[in-house]
This record gives C-alpha cells, structure tokens and sequence, in this order.
C-alpha cells in the first residue's frame, strides 16, 4: 500500500498540473477563483450526495458537511438550488452530432453502393427531415439545417437537397460550443483515470495510452500532426463502425441490458522544452 503522505503529495502534484491549462482558460474569459470557487463547491456537494451516500440512509447535509468540508449553511443553500438549464449552444452541438452520427450508420439514409445519401430536405421517409426526426427529436429541421451549414458539415444544392460533406460535427465558429467539448472530453478522461486507479479487483482497466517524445526538432511537428492527421482519422473510422453494429440506435435488434454510453478519443499535443528551462 502507498505511504498516504507520498500519495497524497503525488496527488496534490497532479491537481496542480491538470488545473494550469483550466486556469488558463479561465483567465481568458474572465472567470475570477471566487467565481470557479463557487462552482467547485457545486461539484463538491453534488458528487458528495450521489456518490458518497451511505447504503439505505439518505444523504444528510451535516454528512455532506463532514465530507467536503463546506458549511452545512452552503450545503444546504447549493442543495436548494435548481440546476441551470443547458446552455443552448452546447444543445446545439448536441443534436447536430447526433443527426450526422444518425446520416453515417443508419442505413435508411444511404444510397445503393451503402455511402451516406443526398437528401431531400423534406419528405415523409428518406429526408434531411426524417433524420432530424429520427436523431433530434422534436427540434425543427431548418434548425439542424442551418447549425449544419454554418459549420461547413453539408452542401445545400439547388435542388432542395443536401449532402453531407463531413463525417463528424467539428464546431468552427463558436467558442461556446468548445467550451462544451471541453466539459465532456476531458472529463470522459479523467473519469478513465479515476476507474484505473480506484476501481475493484473485479472491474477490468479501460484503455489508457499516451505517445511522449521530448526531444523533437520543430521540423518534425508538422510532419507528425500530418500523420495524425491521416492515420489517426482512418483508425477513429474503424472503431465508430465497429461501435456502431452493436449501438441500438443504428442496430435495434441488438439485445443486452441496460443503457451504456462508451467511447474512445485521440488527440495531438505538443510543448516547448526549451521554455522550461
């Protein structure tokens, strides 16, 4: 077992380095400690009262008190508030991405030869407005419509059709749509981290790779974030297509229980060494 002292400073290590680039972004957009303080406590108390609970005791302030080392006058106050709607955008994101997740594996909408269709943008059964259905609910389907051809996603024809130009929902134009992003994928990773370190005996590790190479020439980045660039897509390509065949809303005669959600992400990052000295 570790020496809780050495663990904890290894943690405390961590913390530090993972919050340099949240910080940094705070920075940017003008949110003060006091403001991300606040919120921390939101996350404090929220994780505390659905993870933390003791089995057949509902969760008290006082205990959530004792746990996160608030106020019970703020664990009560923050337990009483209603939580904030989603903000619009990142909805946006959202059902967009579905609607081209829906293009791409459903085969209602594909031709003959199996490759995403040309769609009419409106009809009762192999339509840009069927799909919209099928993936976004009841959200309008001149409102995907246009999320879509604001980011460059599909080509609008002449003839009230639509093609799909590309495979996955990038946002190019709003900050407020990375943002999002950011909330999600980076916690899907240190959710896989957190399952690594503490999980039971029983439960399997997830997969957890990183490429490190700290002494490359400055030439050599742009011929690598070429090979990611290519290689990297055609792979994420193989596994949405494997993910897809046993995903119920592409294949709904697959059987097993419950409602799971899973994925795998791959990104590039670089540093300069020499900054540091």
């Amino acid at each position: 077992m570790a020496d809780p002292q050495r663990k904890q400073k290894a943690l405390y290590q961590a913390i530090f380095r993972l919050l340099r680039p949240l910080v940094r972004i705070l920075l940017r957009n003008g949110v003060s400690y006091k403001t991300f303080g606040e919120i921390t406590k939101r996350v404090y108390v929220d994780i505390a009262a659905h993870e933390f609970d003791l089995p057949g005791r509902k969760q008290s302030d006082s205990r959530i008190s004792t746990i996160t080392g608030l106020t019970r006058k703020d664990v009560s106050y923050i337990r009483k508030q209603a939580l904030e709607e989603p903000i619009t955008e990142i909805e946006n994101y959202n059902r967009a991405a579905r609607v081209i997740y829906g293009w791409v594996h459903d085969p209602r909408f594909h031709d003959k030869r199996g490759r995403c269709a040309i769609l009419p943008i409106e009809g009762s059964e192999k339509s840009f407005m069927t799909l919209v259905k099928s993936y976004s609910g009841d959200v309008p389907h001149r409102a995907v419509l246009d999320e879509l051809d604001r980011v460059g996603a599909i080509e609008l024809k002449s003839d009230d059709r639509v093609r799909l130009l590309e495979r996955a929902f990038i946002p190019q134009a709003s900050v407020i749509e990375k943002l999002g992003i950011l909330g999600m994928d980076v916690a899907g990773l240190i959710s896989t981290i957190d399952h690594n370190t503490y999980g039971n005996e029983t439960s399997s590790p997830l997969f957890q790779r990183k490429i490190y190479y700290d002494n490359l020439p400055k030439e050599a980045l742009e011929e690598i974030k070429t090979y990611l660039a290519e290689n990297g897509q055609e792979f994420l390509e193989q596994v949405d297509k494997f993910m897809a065949q046993r995903d119920r809303d592409v294949n709904p005669d697959v059987e097993g229980e419950g409602k799971h959600a899973a994925g795998i992400g791959l990104y590039y990052f670089e540093e300069n060494e020499s900054d540091k000295g």
